[in-house]
Formats: structure tokens, C-alpha cells, sequence
């Protein structure tokens, strides 16, 4: 196995700057050889920053770099699929940013392409999966240390007005479902472990942007129901509890936990509520490894590219619930 991967970043997105850069200098199989902007003194200026050796100021030159073995894309929204195809047209593995398409239809132009490149590896990022906390979670629910899980409950909140935000632009794929609100949707599909029957949804829309400000729904799934709401005019929250038929289970922070302290779940069951400490760990670090290694030892993805289309496909379902007022299948 090689030592480490070589990536290449196609944008200077806040979640890129602050988040998965930081991250990925961290991680122990990968290494950043170059990063993209739409503005060459903006990569470069970056570049910089985190002492990366090339820096371009155009995502197209970045992908014609021979040392650059995978990119990570956290562009908007509406370019994730398009720059997704580029690169592996350009013979690139492709982490992308969630949600993965604007819809199904688009995930699954994606999905197509790849059969052309049955060599290289496309992956969703939802970082949240690999964090401990959700692993531990994940194996008591399948243990059955709460019993059948019957009820999620899952929330993501924060405030965002300014008229110039990209949540804020319908265009570029905004809104609370598709920024946050695919969290939610994505987590109760992981711990059921399967898919929805059908979907009900009421969508709030910002008379001016166009884009849907508050999301909440029902998830019918056949062994239990997973309740949601999303917002991008409500207080910063977010929440996660699961209900079983013996306990509960409960996350301090479940998609953004601080990455220098412990994370916390709380198991209640028989009366007795216990708290779990979670080592502290770097969510974004851990998938980053995570796929660099399934290229590295040529193995499977933890996530597959039909997980993200399936994510798709529930929300295209809830925006549609909406719109005709009524329960629809995904």
C-alpha cells in the first residue's frame, strides 16, 4: 500500500477552509498537493496557509495535475455533479460534499459516469458516519440495546438571512432541506438500515429567495417512524434521539460534536440513564482515511455512491410531498 494519497482541493469554501483541509493535514493516508479557486490569489493565498504546494486559479487546470490522485469538492450545491464527472473524465477518485446531486436524476448522471471508470471511486461526504459516537450508537441499535427501534427524532438548526448566502440562493441548490435538513433524512435511513415507504413533509418557502426557510416531516420506514424538522431561521440546534421498545438513546451533538473534547450519548433503559464518553476524534479526518485507504488497498467504499442517490431520492420525495400535500413514496 502507498504511503499516502495525493489530493487535490477543487474550491476555498468556508466548510474546506475551516473544516476538511485542517483535517486532511492530519490525516494519516492522505496529502494535499494542490488546491483550486476561482480566483488565483485566493489559492494562492490558501496555499499558503496550509503549505500546499500548488495553487490554481482554475478548477480545470487543478485537474489536469498528474500528482493529484483524488479531489475533494465543496463547491455549491448545483456544481457538485458536474465537477464530479470532470474529474473522473480526468482520471481522479472524488469525495464530494453532500447532498451529492440537486436531485436523483442528476445523482444518477453521476452514477452513469462512473460505469465508464470502473477504476476510480466516487464517495458522499457525510462526515457524521465515521465519528465513534455514531458507531457506538449504530452497533447498540443493531444489538438491540434499546430494544426494536421504533422512533427517530432528529433536528438541524441555524440562522442565516443575508440575501447573499448560498443557503440563501435556490439556484445554487439552497434552502434548509438540502443544507441541513439532508442530515436528518440521511441518519434515520443509516440506523433503520433501510429505506422509507413513504414520506410526508411540510416546506415553509422565503418569499423572495425561493428557497424553503423551515422543512419538517414524517419518515415511514417498515419498522419504525423517523419525525424531522430543518431551519435556516432558527436558533443554531441540533438533535438526535432514538426510541426502542426497552430504552433510548440520546446525542450531545450528533452531526458537528467539538473535535477537541469528548462527545457524549446518554443510554436510558430500566430507569437507569447512563452517559457514554467518546473519545475525542476528528470526524473529518476519520473520512477522509477512511476513503484514501479504500483506494490505497483497492477495497470497497464504507458508503456507496447508491446510498447518496437513495438520500436524493428521499428528499426529492418530501419536497414533492409538499407540493402535492400528501404522503409520497420515494
Amino acid at each position: 500500500m502507498e504511503e499516502r494519497l495525493c489530493w487535490g482541493i477543487l474550491g476555498t469554501a468556508t466548510i474546506a477552509v475551516d473544516q476538511v483541509i485542517p483535517a486532511m493535514l492530519d490525516a494519516a493516508y492522505c496529502k494535499i498537493v494542490a488546491i483550486a479557486s476561482r480566483s488565483e490569489a485566493r489559492a494562492k493565498e490558501v496555499a499558503q496557509k496550509f503549505g500546499i504546494a500548488k495553487s490554481y486559479g482554475d478548477y480545470s487546470f487543478l485537474l489536469e495535475d498528474p500528482k493529484v490522485q483524488a479531489v475533494y469538492i465543496p463547491l455549491p450545491n448545483h456544481l457538485h455533479v458536474e465537477w464530479a464527472i470532470k474529474a473522473l473524465r480526468a482520471s481522479k477518485h472524488v469525495l464530494v460534499e453532500k447532498p451529492i446531486a440537486l436531485h436523483k436524476n442528476e445523482a444518477l448522471q453521476l452514477a452513469e459516469e462512473i460505469k465508464a471508470h470502473p477504476r476510480l471511486k466516487v464517495m458522499e461526504a457525510f462526515m457524521y458516519k465515521f465519528h465513534p459516537q455514531w458507531v457506538k450508537t449504530k452497533q447498540m441499535v443493531d444489538d438491540g440495546q434499546i430494544g426494536h427501534l421504533k422512533m427517530v427524532q432528529a433536528s438541524f438548526s441555524f440562522f442565516e438571512d443575508d440575501s447573499n448566502s448560498i443557503v440563501n440562493n435556490k439556484s445554487f441548490g439552497g434552502g434548509s432541506l438540502m443544507d441541513i435538513g439532508c442530515y436528518p433524512v440521511s441518519v434515520s435511513r443509516f440506523l433503520f438500515g433501510a429505506e422509507p415507504k413513504f414520506v410526508f413533509s411540510n416546506l415553509e418557502y422565503d418569499p423572495d429567495s425561493q428557497v424553503d426557510i423551515h422543512a419538517s416531516g414524517t419518515l415511514e420506514f417498515e419498522q419504525g417512524q423517523a419525525i424531522f424538522f430543518s431551519s435556516i431561521r432558527l436558533a443554531e440546534h441540533q438533535e438526535v434521539k432514538l426510541f426502542g421498545t426497552q430504552g433510548s438513546i440520546e446525542l450531545e451533538l450528533p452531526f458537528n460534536p467539538h473535535g477537541d473534547r469528548m462527545a457524549r450519548i446518554w443510554w436510558s433503559k430500566d430507569a437507569v440513564r447512563k452517559e457514554i464518553a467518546i473519545p475525542q476524534s476528528n470526524q473529518y479526518t476519520l473520512q477522509v482515511d477512511a476513503f484514501s485507504k479504500a483506494i490505497l488497498n483497492k477495497g470497497g467504499l464504507p458508503f456507496s455512491l447508491d446510498d447518496a442517490i437513495a438520500n436524493m431520492a428521499v428528499i426529492d420525495a418530501l419536497v414533492e410531498s409538499d407540493r402535492l400535500g400528501k404522503a409520497i413514496a420515494p
